[in-house]
């Protein structure tokens, strides 16, 4: 284990940006010696320190570390190209590590069994390996040589007239999708993915409460046109045309390479880490990363339950992972429930849980409504897509049709409302 941990932190010597990326923190090494080195790295990043070996070898503490011969013995163990390897061996030993200390602590303590299996799970949430290929999910046994299309210079919403008034999804810039529940938040989202992964990027989907299946389910629903409700039991309840047509809407969806990442809690440090292992499976394509949503990504920090200081924290964060990768981020936000008290029930940027922080973060901040959701008899059935906030240009509304039984969205040929 020993060894694993001094390859970790060789690592983090030899190339600065893992320590932004890695998802371990100090706490979760073995080795007290580790330990402390890692949070002085930490450290020395928060800072804008440089973290090498010529840095650290400034330590007045140096000798408590093992002098230089030590942190140049750490760094001959330095393997960059296995740090993933690394990473999954520290998490796995401290989770065996962390599991015992419980089911001591709770024997002490008498917890109730309720108790104990919590806390087990907590610790089994936290994990690596939670991707799925959407390619896999539609068919494993689907593989084709995909040709990498050209880029355009931004990703497409895979709605014209919003791409007019926003530029599309812009390098190193944050939308925050926001809406109250069933408004169509994730159909939506899905829409966004699938168009910007047929126009060459490779979108990345961070649900962090949705399963995988049911994406998998709510992406063929809108792609092929097949009501959702059908899609419990396509066998029994398809038609033979639409089930002749079912292969070929896996073929369409399997060219935008979408990857799927289901764990709860995700942190954006998790995120960073997947995100880097992708780009360098896909070096031609550049990432687009939709995470649903906000409230439900896991702090690096414990705040001690001030919801304010972590949204803060997270938004500061979803900002800088755009810019350090250089791609779009669209993060979809539940709003409060003052929505729901008010007669115009249009949202506003006050809607958003913990808004300050949000709305100084996000260069582009969209909400959705529905004149049906709230108007049981109306014949609308569209979502009006509300640009509160906009940096490239002006903000304003317009509407898009939504099948409700589908999820399916498409343009409307009315003007734009500025």
């Amino acid at each position: 284990m020993s060894i694993a941990e001094k390859a970790f932190l060789g690592s983090l010597i030899k190339a600065e940006y893992l320590l932004k990326d890695t998802v371990i923190q100090p706490e979760q090494l073995e080795s007290t010696r580790h330990k402390e080195l890692m949070r002085r790295m930490v450290e020395f990043n928060r800072v804008g320190k440089r973290v090498d070996l010529i840095t650290l070898t400034t330590l007045p503490d140096l000798k408590l570390f093992g002098g230089m011969s030590y942190l140049s013995e750490l760094l001959s163990y330095a393997d960059v190209e296995k740090f993933d390897a690394m990473e999954k061996l520290i998490l796995d030993s401290w989770k065996e590590r962390e599991k015992r200390n419980i089911l001591t602590v709770a024997a002490m303590n008498d917890w109730e069994i309720a108790k104990v299996i919590a806390e087990l799970d907590k610790i089994n949430q936290m994990k690596m390996d939670d991707h799925t290929s959407l390619q896999n999910a539609l068919a494993d046994i689907y593989e084709a040589p995909w040709e990498d299309q050209k880029l355009s210079e931004f990703a497409t919403t895979g709605i014209k007239k919003l791409d007019k008034v926003t530029g599309g999804f812009r390098d190193g810039e944050v939308t925050i999708l926001a809406a109250r529940p069933s408004m169509g938040k994730t159909d939506v989202m899905l829409h966004f993915a699938k168009m910007s992964g047929w126009a060459g990027f490779l979108p990345l989907v961070f649900s962090l409460e949705m399963p995988e299946k049911l994406i998998t389910s709510r992406l063929m629903a809108s792609t092929g046109g097949f009501n959702r409700a059908k899609m419990r039991d396509p066998k029994r309840m398809l038609n033979p045309n639409q089930k002749n047509r079912w292969s070929d809407v896996i073929g369409d969806l399997s060219e935008t390479y979408m990857q799927i990442f289901d764990g709860a809690g995700q942190t954006i440090a998790e995120m960073r880490a997947k995100t880097r292992k992708l780009m360098n499976q896909y070096p031609h394509k550049k990432p687009i990363l939709f995470i649903d949503y906000l409230t439900l990504i896991s702090s690096g920090q414990f705040y001690g339950g001030n919801s304010h200081l972590q949204v803060t924290e997270i938004s500061k964060s979803l900002k800088t992972m755009a810019k350090d990768f250089d791609c779009p981020v669209i993060c979809l936000a539940q709003l409060n429930r003052s929505v729901e008290s008010r007669a115009e029930k249009r949202p506003m940027m006050s809607d958003i849980r913990e808004s300050g922080s949000v709305e100084q973060d996000a260069d582009v901040i969209l909400f959705l409504y529905r004149e049906a959701y709230y108007n049981k008899e109306s014949q609308d059935h569209s979502i009006e897509i509300i640009i509160s906030k906009n940096r490239n240009g002006p903000v304003g509304s317009l509407n898009v049709n939504y099948n409700q039984e589908t999820g399916r969205i498409e343009e409307q040929n009315e003007s734009l409302l500025l």
